[in-house]
């Protein structure tokens, strides 16, 4: 992760490129709090006790090459069911059914080449336990709050620059009943100015109007993800159920796009498994069967979504007055195209016949278009920026 450094100046260790997810329910139904922490002895021990909760017991611990620890935890004690409603909760091993019609005999936990992660190295988690990256003291000492670490409000109807200023270019789609969605990502590694700020492209699943009702779903890869704000990952409580031995969220990314050069993507499949419990499950790449936020999650998004989101987001700190030059996607314009810019392409969502189709029409928002900008071609589009240039002082 990011080191301190001097302001308006790159940081001088590689930060990484991770996936994530993260969901947003109602603070009131979570029971989510956000308290200040008094630096000193009250902050270690506040620290140390955060730590043993995140932290769960490993069967198995595996050192990354990027210096990650990933802990092979019981499927059964991972973070999900810290919550008393889920003492008794049955983990679904596979949804009744698949929006593309495969069988779960090809969408498995089995190994897939196209997405590597640096841990797997060095070694793997045994079955019956699932990867998670253990969370640091570091990390915790980054969260500008050790209660609050990995929840965040929802950054899309923030409307103050508390935490920083959040930017999207997005393609949107919306007036329908959308029961799921698939997309495909190119992965890139953006520059982060500022300690506080991220770069994230991702799907997002909505329904419900904020603040009273409203619940999301995203999914995706983040640069320098501090985690100091949302239910991310594995985070919440309860939250998603991994079921998958594979694939560690929150871990790095291997390989990554290159400018004018190599394109790597990733393939995300989220939808609502309307046939069986109702619950939303996520497939990333072509095998792997990632896991579920159960249904019981939810108010708004119980039955179907209203609208489905893709594409990029960042936070701008307005550093000294001016915007940082934190960098969405590529860190580059839509207009230079396919090994420049950053694209989704193959945009798809689940419709009431739980069929994947095109969406009919689409409209795009970006709140600062000479900073980070979008072009909408329907079922691609491609999007990004670099953020501070002379259009965007």
């Amino acid at each position: 992760m990011a080191s301190p450094c001097v302001s308006g100046r790159r940081w001088s260790r590689i930060v990484k490129m991770t996936l994530f997810l993260c969901f947003l329910i109602p603070m009131a139904a979570t029971g989510i709090g956000n308290t200040n922490t008094i630096v000193g002895q009250k902050q270690k021990i506040d620290i140390q006790r955060q730590l043993k909760h995140l932290n769960k017991p490993a069967l198995k611990s595996i050192k990354s090459p990027d210096g990650d620890i990933i802990d092979c935890v019981h499927i059964k004690n991972q973070p999900a069911f810290d919550y008393r409603f889920f003492k008794n909760h049955t983990i679904q091993m596979r949804p009744s059914f698949h929006p593309e019609g495969l069988s779960f005999d090809n969408v498995s936990s089995k190994s897939e080449s196209l997405i590597t992660q640096l841990w797997h190295l060095n070694g793997r988690c045994p079955k019956g336990t699932i990867p998670i990256r253990r969370t640091k003291e570091e990390d915790l000492l980054r969260a500008s709050s050790v209660a609050s670490y990995g929840r965040e409000k929802h950054p899309q109807f923030d409307t103050t620059n508390k935490g920083g200023f959040h930017e999207h270019a997005l393609t949107v789609v919306t007036g329908d009943k959308y029961y799921g969605t698939k997309a495909t990502i190119n992965s890139w590694k953006p520059q982060i100015q500022e300690q506080d700020e991220f770069s994230l492209s991702k799907l997002l699943i909505l329904g419900g109007v904020a603040p009273k009702d409203l619940n999301t779903i995203e999914a995706g890869w983040m640069k320098d993800a501090n985690q100091t704000m949302g239910c991310y990952n594995l985070l919440c409580s309860p939250g998603f159920v991994q079921i998958n031995k594979e694939i560690a969220l929150g871990g790095s990314l291997n390989p990554l796009s290159v400018y004018a050069g190599s394109q790597y993507e990733l393939n995300f499949l989220v939808w609502k498994d309307i046939k069986g419990r109702g619950d939303w499950w996520m497939q990333v790449g072509n095998k792997y069967l990632m896991g579920y936020w159960p249904a019981s999650l939810f108010v708004s998004l119980s039955e179907s979504a209203s609208q489905i989101q893709w594409g990029g987001e960042v936070i701008n700190q307005q550093k000294n007055g001016q915007h940082t030059s934190t960098q969405m996607g590529s860190g580059h314009f839509p207009e230079e195209g396919f090994s420049r810019a950053s694209y989704f392409k193959n945009l798809q969502i689940v419709d009431g016949s739980n069929i994947l189709r095109f969406p009919k029409k689409s409209f795009i928002v970006t709140e600062k278009p000479n900073c980070y900008n979008v072009t909408n071609f329907v079922n691609y589009f491609y999007y990004g920026g670099p953020g501070r240039n002379p259009n965007c002082p």
